[in-house]
């Protein structure tokens, strides 16, 4: 399912990246928060090519190295533009 449909959802900025990412095979942080979010991504219709394995551990040891004193407080931030996401598209769908 395209994003362009969606593209005013909140987050819907980062979920096309992560998914262009991973089409592309690039870990990226858009990438591992994308794998997070497979299962419900694609029970939504979206097309998650290549999600990468142990997301939720990579994503949190990559924003650990950059600054490790935001590093909690930016994961959470991350998962709830995920979820902002799917909630909305849900409504949407």
């Amino acid at each position: 399912m395209p994003l362009s449909p969606f593209g005013d959802l909140p987050g819907a900025d980062l979920i096309q990246l992560g998914l262009d990412d991973l089409a592309r095979g690039v870990e990226s942080e858009a990438a591992l928060l994308v794998s997070i979010g497979t299962p419900r991504l694609r029970h939504l219709g979206y097309v998650v090519a290549n999600p990468i394995a142990a997301p939720e551990h990579r994503l949190y040891a990559r924003l650990h190295t950059a600054d490790p004193d935001t590093a909690h407080s930016q994961y959470n931030a991350l998962i709830r533009r995920l979820v902002s996401f799917e909630r909305a598209a849900e409504c949407a769908g």
